[in-house]
């Protein structure tokens, strides 16, 4: 079974990732912000995170650069409620050129954020 990390500061956003993510036969564990969730991530690998990309201690930004240089086959999906002066646009651009395989504007399309995280799984085939 595949299991998922979900690191964002806010509760709720995890909580609606995490059971729609479960609904769908995945195994998840949350995170609150990127510095939890790389600490997490090399004690034992996933096989999918999720990030956003505004957190307190770590963004999700640095989290991602950080991670794909020392695991650069990580697999990364962003997503974002907003940004300060760029928005939150900008800022998932950059989240997919520092490697995140998708980006998601919130509030997030749960069908499609399920999608998308099974055709993660089925491009590794």
């Amino acid at each position: 079974m595949k299991r998922i990390l979900i690191i964002d500061d806010d509760k709720i956003s995890r909580t609606i990732v995490k059971k729609t993510l479960e609904r769908e036969g995945y195994l998840t564990d949350e995170a609150s912000n990127g510095r939890i969730g790389a600490a997490a991530y090399r004690k034992n690998p996933y096989d999918l995170i999720i990030t956003d990309i505004f957190m307190p201690e770590q963004d999700g930004i640095t989290t991602i650069r950080e991670l794909r240089r020392e695991f650069p086959r990580i697999k990364i999906i962003a997503m974002s409620g907003g940004g300060f002066q760029l928005g939150s646009a900008a800022y998932l651009d950059h989240a997919k050129d520092f490697g995140a395989l998708h980006a998601f504007t919130k509030p997030l399309n749960l069908k499609e954020l399920a999608t998308v995280v099974q055709s993660v799984f089925i491009d590794e085939l």
